[in-house]
């Protein structure tokens, strides 16, 4: 079951302009992921991972 205050942090953040990015890391492969729900592809490179969350913030 889902709580259903857990959409509202989010949907708050984005509105404000605010993304908050951090780098996943699962087994050999990491991925950027953002407060906004946006989730980039799994990558060998954690270097690139973290070059794909900057260009997602606009930077």
């Amino acid at each position: 079951m889902r709580n259903a205050g857990s959409h509202s942090a989010p949907a708050a953040e984005e509105a404000a302009g605010e993304h908050r990015t951090t780098v996943a890391e699962r087994g050999a492969f990491a991925s950027a992921r953002c407060s906004c729900g946006w989730k980039g592809p799994a990558r060998r490179a954690r270097e690139r991972a973290r070059r794909d969350a900057q260009e997602h913030q606009g930077s």
